[in-house]
């Protein structure tokens, strides 16, 4: 077995403004400027870290039927995160959530830690071997059941929740803290005994 501790990198948020948080008094395409400024003073490229994952159509409203359109967000630290949750709720967008926290090399992290478990599993293996006066010769048999195993993120926030954060102040809401990807691998192998 081996196993990896690794910081994440990449937050997406999910974030839907919608006519019926203004009782349809300001307009979708007004609220999404007003997110879109917003997103860019805090240093945001909107045009690589912002993309539309769902809307309402204007041609199908009927009655009193209220538009709403939903984005996705790709920030790359908790400050990120935290100021924008405080910037979109000043603008009376509160309907915004994390959607996902993960690493940009995760894949790259799991390989290693494979290769760790492996390597784990070479030196177990001679380890005993020597306490019977052989050695661990080639190895014959490797079982990874570990291909699609999803790591555990835990619970995503670790100190307090999103809503304490943007309720506090911008230097306490800015340390923010997200736990740890845990990567856990476990390699079965078998060796010739010499």
């Amino acid at each position: 077995q081996a196993e990896k501790e690794i910081t994440p990198d990449e937050f997406y948020l999910s974030v839907t403004i919608n006519e019926k948080d203004s009782k349809g008094k300001i307009s979708i395409q007004t609220q999404e400027r007003a997110m879109l400024d917003a997103l860019k003073k805090l240093g945001v490229d909107t045009q690589k870290q912002l993309r539309v994952v769902d809307m309402s159509s204007e041609y199908f409203k009927k009655g009193n039927a209220l538009a709403w359109k939903q984005f996705q967000l790709k920030l790359n630290t908790p400050e990120q995160v935290a100021q924008v949750f405080g910037s979109l709720n000043d603008l009376g967008i509160s309907n915004v959530s994390m959607e996902k926290v993960t690493h940009s090399q995760l894949d790259q992290y799991k390989n290693e830690v494979r290769i760790a478990a492996m390597k784990s599993a070479q030196a177990n293996a001679q380890t005993l071997a020597g306490a019977i006066g052989q050695k661990a010769g080639k190895c014959f048999y490797i079982y990874d059941s570990n291909n699609d195993v999803v790591p555990y993120y835990g619970n995503v926030f670790m100190a307090r929740s999103m809503k304490a954060a943007v309720a506090n102040d911008a230097a306490e809401a800015a340390g923010l803290d997200f736990k740890t990807i845990k990567l856990k691998y476990s390699i079965q192998a078998k060796f010739v005994l010499e």
